[in-house]
């Protein structure tokens, strides 16, 4: 694909790309694809789907109570448990506003912990990343920030999302399904969005604006963006799935390159 090769004129030191259809077919790769960049929170989607992995092996129920007072596992995914951004205080009840949380997810990775007696860095790599061939991947530390992994893994997992062996396909449909609907928040690095839609640990693109995916993505996008520079879309519209890594930090060069570069995908996806 043409179109990835526009990262290389991102201004950053280091970037790898791919685009991944549900069957696993890689139609597009660029860049140095087998390199280890740090995720951020390109981590949650991955601890997210560990999540449900917990629920449908009985080990969890999205509605038992975890975290906060009145706040469940379904509150900690979908980013409405009232928990402050970086601070395990609350700050909003349970339900009210959809406040982004990497605490959240602190929170979810120890209640999982406890309710299989596995760490839950270890639990992610038996539930998630073995099962899919994803052998350079790595949770060192919070299930909110601290993943590590590459562009050839992490189109294994994007594949997952659109075709899941893991998990039924119901349960991944309802996680890109929004949870609490209309409810407004800030989405970091964007501002606020009325409303700030996300399913259980993946966001959902629906009309906002701005955003980090492009004009032409549809409102069924769903993904992640991390702040270390790293993306995972999956456009069920298109059929496809792209991961971008890189080792430079979120900033305004990238709300300025992901869009475009996205549409540009899109449309060569489009053209095939």
């Amino acid at each position: 694909m043409q179109s990835l090769a526009m990262i290389e004129n991102w201004p950053v030191p280091t970037a790898a790309a791919a685009v991944v259809r549900a069957d696993g077919t890689v139609v597009g790769a660029h860049g140095p694809t087998g390199q280890r960049f740090a995720l951020a929170s390109v981590t949650k989607p991955l601890a997210a789907y560990a999540a449900l992995i917990a629920y449908e092996e009985g080990a969890v129920e999205l509605d038992e109570p975890a975290g906060p007072e009145g706040s469940t596992v379904r509150h900690l995914l979908a980013h409405t448990s009232g928990l402050a951004f970086d601070e395990h205080r609350v700050t909003t009840p349970a339900g009210t506003r959809r406040l982004y949380s990497n605490a959240g997810f602190e929170v979810l990775g120890d209640h999982i912990a406890k309710a299989t007696d596995i760490p839950f860095s270890e639990y992610l790599r038996q539930a998630v990343f073995e099962p899919l061939g994803m052998a350079q991947t790595v949770v060192e530390g919070s299930p909110a920030k601290d993943g590590y992994s590459t562009v050839d893994d992490l189109v294994r997992f994007a594949a997952e999302l659109q075709a899941p062996r893991l998990l039924d396909a119901r349960t991944v449909l309802e996680a890109m399904t929004v949870v609490h609907p209309g409810l407004s928040g800030i989405l970091p690095g964007y501002g606020h969005q009325k409303p700030n839609d996300w399913g259980l640990g993946f966001e959902i693109r629906d009309g906002k604006s701005p955003h980090w995916t492009g004009a032409s993505s549809s409102p069924g996008t769903f993904g992640h963006f991390g702040q270390s520079g790293t993306f995972l879309w999956v456009d069920p519209a298109a059929g496809a799935a792209c991961v971008a890594l890189t080792d430079r930090d979120f900033g305004p060069w990238a709300a300025e390159a992901w869009p475009p570069f996205t549409d540009a995908v899109l449309a060569e996806l489009s053209a095939v």
